[in-house]
């Protein structure tokens, strides 16, 4: 049964549980630190079957958490200032209100520790995460290899959880009909963090790309915010016949359009990490600042390439390495090319 979320200010009942126990999750962001978490939910969902599971979160992915099959409630964190006291005087009645069991801390941040430390005393339930003193602290991150997946799946599996392998993502889709889109395109992200714009491959290369790309009748589809404006509007300026869509897509509806779509490429950004989710041959443009053997999207048909500067990336290596389902390139497995092991 899917949560249906009502409210940032208050708690949301969904349905009657045959427990009277509950369990938290807290997962505050970003999207992609949210989509390599799936496999952690669910296996968190599968461990504690009746218990009353909620998700905590912050505003921008409330309704997308809330379309996750496995949380039964919502809780959206509002990142009180220290000086907002009648926040956090709320903040900690909630937690102490709820009866909790266990919490999973899949942030393990600063703020986190501090919802800790709010729930203090005798009846304070199992914590799971790195702050010191939890009854369950994870491993250390630091020592351990591999995909930030995994990391998660080692932390929760360190509160004794069992693995039950891949979350299913079915869930993750929407109508698209009401966009109008053509047969052959391929979906472009082309933003980012506006604080992170070294994570961007020039707008004026997404152009020629999608130039290219027009000229073997294939359209090119851009997503992203509004804080992409600038980038989508020199993208458009250079190239005309491009769908914008930036602004206008819900979470479920840029896997829809995935779904749909010949291929997709951009930036590392979270809308790649839906893409490369739900099947789309996925290509993510990285700077030296991107970890890929631990942060890359995860997915049947991934690749990346990455450059110490984007800037240096030329849209022949990227038009070369973009896999797309129907025009003859082969769908490969996820892989370390060889310049950048």
């Amino acid at each position: 049964m899917r949560p249906l979320f009502i409210s940032p200010s208050r708690q949301t009942v969904l349905r009657p549980l045959s427990t009277s126990r509950s369990v938290l999750v807290i997962k505050l962001g970003a999207l992609g630190d949210i989509m390599q978490s799936l496999d952690a939910f669910h296996a968190i969902r599968a461990h504690h079957p009746v218990d009353r599971l909620i998700l905590m979160t912050t505003q921008p992915f409330a309704a997308f958490g809330a379309a996750m099959p496995w949380f039964d409630a919502i809780w959206v964190d509002s990142r009180p200032k220290a000086w907002q006291l009648a926040a956090w005087v709320a903040l900690a009645a909630r937690l102490r209100r709820e009866p909790l069991s266990r919490v999973y801390d899949l942030q393990s941040n600063q703020r986190t520790s501090l919802y800790f430390r709010l729930l203090a005393g005798p009846r304070r339930p199992d914590w799971s995460g790195a702050v010191a003193g939890c009854s369950h602290p994870r491993p250390d991150f630091l020592s351990l290899s591999g995909h930030n997946r995994d990391r998660l799946l080692a932390h929760v599996a360190s509160a004794g959880v069992p693995l039950i392998g891949p979350a299913d993502v079915t869930w993750l889709d929407s109508p698209i009909d009401h966009f109008g889109l053509p047969e052959r395109f391929v979906v472009m992200v082309p933003g980012c963090s506006p604080h992170r714009l070294y994570k961007r491959w020039p707008a004026s290369h997404y152009a020629d790309l999608a130039c290219r790309l027009e000229r073997r009748g294939i359209a090119a589809v851009l997503i992203g915010t509004r804080a992409d404006r600038e980038a989508i509007a020199e993208i458009r300026a250079l190239a005309p016949t491009v769908i914008d869509l930036a602004g206008r897509t819900n979470l479920l509806e840029v896997a829809g359009i995935a779904r749909a779509a010949l291929g997709a490429i951009g930036n590392d950004t979270g809308p790649i990490f839906i893409t490369a989710a739900v099947g789309a041959p996925t290509l993510m443009l990285m700077s030296h600042h991107t970890i890929a053997e631990r942060m890359a999207p995860l997915g049947p048909a991934v690749l990346w390439l990455q450059r110490q500067s984007l800037s240096d990336l030329t849209v022949d290596e990227v038009e070369a390495t973009l896999s797309l389902r129907d025009v003859g390139v082969p769908i490969r497995e996820p892989a370390f090319p060889k310049d950048q092991r």
